[in-house]
C-alpha cells in the first residue's frame, strides 16, 4: 500500500542504495541503450554514474529523495533547486573519472548530451527533475507516485514551476496526471532517441 512508503531526504550513506536503484530502473532507458548499448557493460556502469552526479552534484542542493518501505528503498528521485539545475566546473571535474571508467570509449556521447539537453533547458527560474526511477521489482506500488507528491507539494507551497525530460514517450501521460505539460521535443543525433520536455505550473 502506498500508505506504508515512506519519503526521506537522501543523504551520503544512501548513495550506494539509491544508485543501485536508479541503475536497475534506467536498465532500458532509450537514452542509456544508446549511449552504453552492451547490457553488461550498461548494468555495471549506471550505478556509478548515478552514484557520481548524486554524490558531487545533486546532495550539494539537497534535492535527493528516496522512497522506501520497511527500511528498503524502492525509488530515488534526483532534484536540482531553482538556479542550481547548471553543474559547475568544480562538480563536473570531480564527476569525470567517475564516467570515464563507467562508459569508456562512450563518455562522448553522453557530453554530447548533455550540451544538448543544456542548451534546451528553460532559463525561467524552477525546480528541475533530473531523474526519478523506481527498482522494477516494485514499479507500479506507488513508490514514484510518493516521490513525485512529496517534491510537487513543497514546489505548489513555493509557486515553484517544474521543468523535466521524459525519455520514454509512454512515461509522457504519466506526468500529464500530475499537471506537466509537453512543451518540446530534444532528439539526440547520431540515430540517438528522442526525449520530451515537459513543464508543471504551482498549482
Amino acid at each position: 500500500m502506498a500508505s506504508a512508503i515512506d519519503v526521506r531526504a537522501a543523504h551520503k550513506p544512501d548513495v550506494r542504495g539509491l544508485s543501485r536503484v536508479l541503475g536497475r530502473a534506467f536498465f532500458d532507458d532509450p537514452v542509456m541503450m544508446w549511449m552504453l548499448p552492451d547490457d553488461g557493460r550498461r548494468a555495471k556502469a549506471l550505478p556509478r554514474v548515478f552514484a557520481a552526479m548524486t554524490r558531487h552534484h545533486f546532495l550539494g542542493g539537497h534535492g535527493v529523495e528516496v522512497a522506501s518501505r520497511a527500511g528498503e528503498v524502492g525509488a530515488a528521485a534526483l532534484w536540482d533547486p531553482p538556479g542550481r539545475w547548471k553543474q559547475t566546473p568544480r562538480e563536473e571535474w570531480r564527476m569525470m573519472p567517475s564516467f570515464l571508467m563507467a562508459m569508456g570509449r562512450h563518455v562522448g556521447r553522453g557530453m554530447g548530451m548533455t550540451e544538448l539537453m543544456k542548451k534546451h533547458h528553460p532559463e525561467e527560474p524552477h525546480w528541475y527533475l533530473a531523474v526519478i526511477g523506481s527498482d522494477p521489482d516494485v514499479r507500479g506500488a506507488g513508490f514514484g507516485q510518493v516521490l513525485m507528491r512529496s517534491r510537487l507539494d513543497r514546489c505548489d507551497a513555493e509557486g515553484a514551476p517544474v521543468y523535466l525530460e521524459s525519455t520514454k514517450e509512454e512515461n509522457v501521460p504519466y506526468y500529464m496526471r500530475f499537471g506537466f505539460d509537453v512543451t518540446g521535443e530534444i532528439t539526440i543525433p547520431d540515430g540517438g532517441p528522442t526525449m520530451w520536455q515537459m513543464w508543471r505550473a504551482p498549482v
